[in-house]
């Protein structure tokens, strides 16, 4: 690939033919706005409302971002001052997360609003608001709400959310303006990366981090040393992304509470990522494999029987690799460190790949963007907009037939739904030569389920009955 491209020369372009639809993210770093806690699709909208511009936040923006978040963007410390000021009957608006509850129970029906971050469980928001902005029932959605005090408790009065709708040919036609070189380096600058730094497999692999975002039921594993940003993608990229990091996992928050006949995370969101797996504190481990076993392989959600429903959720998992001096994995059995019941073959079969994310460089402080890239919440939502477009699918199913006489079916399967979802990430147009298909998105679909066959090779005889390499016909 042509290195030709400078830094100035993709910023312009991308400018030109993106418009409005691109930030430069040096503003993000430099705003400050990371110390709210807040996603990177969070605060790219308040620069772009508050302080649009080119380059590093200036002084006076930075002072004009600040007082504006002061008032409208609480810190958790904030949340009693938010509800002294409702009780002093204040009218507050804030930029906030908000998710509502539906109650069916014998005493109580309606519809109630939680603003976790204010500490409000149970406020009252109208009907009209729910059924114009029906994700307030899924995953929840960030906007500016405005709040206040009644008789009857807490008020959501009104609400602007910060998502769009996104028009997928607008993307698909601006992808055909730029190169395949172009168009990669500014995914990563999308993602928060700086496509200088890095070369181009270890570009592919940092791509690869998208494939749950693109594909339904594209379910992988990243191993990683700690450093090398395996959770900082999915912490930025989309509401509709949920990262877990710590705390116990069971499977009620996975699947659905039997009780409450809530559904969990893998039915309320597009992607569930579970980062550092071995850290995570599993609850009911058997019943929880078990589940994830049937969900891995049909996306069939059910707990027990009581429930069930279709999913196209994805799921990540993300873990730590320990590595020699040469950074290389230390164990020949990548798994190894992975919880005892994580490392079953049935559970390991159903994964699609492994992302080999120790042969990506830790990240240093020139490791994040310091271009134009697209803005978050567009490119979060153009992604997930691309799980609905079958060209790439029928494309790859067409493309694709394995080697080999003793060739296994989930193999064929997880290369045909990697590629495909490689494709949708740097093609999403669907002009793709034969030769860029192969060597963009065939062999690092072959390479990321080999990684999981040599597992399931080490691990079970039953599966050396078929061929070892797994290879293009």
């Amino acid at each position: 690939m042509s290195s030709a491209l400078t830094p100035e020369a993709l910023n312009e372009k991308v400018k030109a033919v993106f418009g409005r639809l691109a930030i430069d993210k040096r503003r993000l770093h430099s705003s400050q706005l990371s110390r709210r806690s807040v996603p990177a699709y969070v605060a790219e909208w308040v620069l772009e409302n508050i302080a649009p511009g080119d380059g590093p936040v200036t002084s006076a923006e930075l002072e004009k971002i600040q007082a504006w978040a002061d008032r409208f963007l609480p810190l958790p410390e904030d949340a009693k001052l938010i509800r002294n000021r409702l009780l002093n009957g204040e009218v507050v608006k804030v930029l906030t997360p908000v998710e509502v509850e539906v109650v069916l129970t014998r005493h109580k029906r309606g519809r109630a609003a939680q603003l976790k971050q204010l500490g409000l469980s149970e406020v009252e928001i109208a009907d009209g608001i729910v059924d114009q902005y029906p994700d307030l029932l899924k995953q929840g959605m960030w906007g500016v709400a405005e709040l206040t005090d009644t008789q009857a408790g807490v008020a959501l009065t009104s609400f602007k959310p910060m998502q769009a709708s996104v028009n997928l040919e607008i993307y698909k036609n601006k992808r055909a303006a730029l190169t395949l070189e172009e168009w990669r380096a500014l995914l990563l600058t999308s993602m928060g990366y700086n496509p200088w730094k890095f070369d181009e497999r270890e570009k592919t692999y940092l791509l690869c981090r998208l494939l749950p975002l693109v594909e339904k039921n594209l379910h992988l594993l990243e191993l990683a040393p700690k450093g090398t940003g395996k959770s900082y993608l999915y912490e930025n990229i989309n509401p509709r992304v949920r990262l877990v990091s710590g705390g116990n996992i069971s499977p009620a928050v996975l699947f659905v509470n039997n009780a409450s006949g809530q559904w969990g995370l893998l039915a309320r969101f597009a992607v569930v990522v579970l980062d550092e797996v071995q850290t995570l504190k599993f609850e009911k481990p058997e019943e929880i494999v078990g589940g994830l076993k049937g969900f891995l392989a049909n996306g069939r959600l059910t707990r027990g029987g009581l429930y069930e429903s279709a999913s196209g959720a994805s799921l990540m998992l993300l873990a730590n690799i320990l590595l020699d001096s040469e950074q290389r994995p230390i164990n020949s059995l990548l798994v190894n460190d992975l919880p005892e019941f994580l490392r079953e073959t049935a559970f390991l079969d159903r994964l699609r790949g492994i992302i080999p994310g120790w042969k990506v460089r830790k990240l240093s402080g020139d490791s994040f963007a310091q271009g134009v890239g697209l803005k978050s919440d567009f490119f979060g939502d153009a992604l997930l907009a691309l799980r609905e477009d079958m060209t790439a699918s029928q494309h790859a199913y067409d493309a694709i037939t394995l080697a080999g006489e003793r060739r296994y079916k989930r193999n064929e399967d997880a290369v045909r739904m990697i590629a495909s979802g490689l494709m949708k990430i740097q093609f999403p147009h669907g002009q793709v030569s034969a030769e860029d298909f192969e060597a963009y998105c065939l062999r690092p679909a072959i390479e990321l389920r080999q990684l999981v066959w040599d597992q399931l090779y080490q691990l079970d005889a039953e599966y050396r009955q078929y061929d070892e390499e797994i290879r293009a016909a």
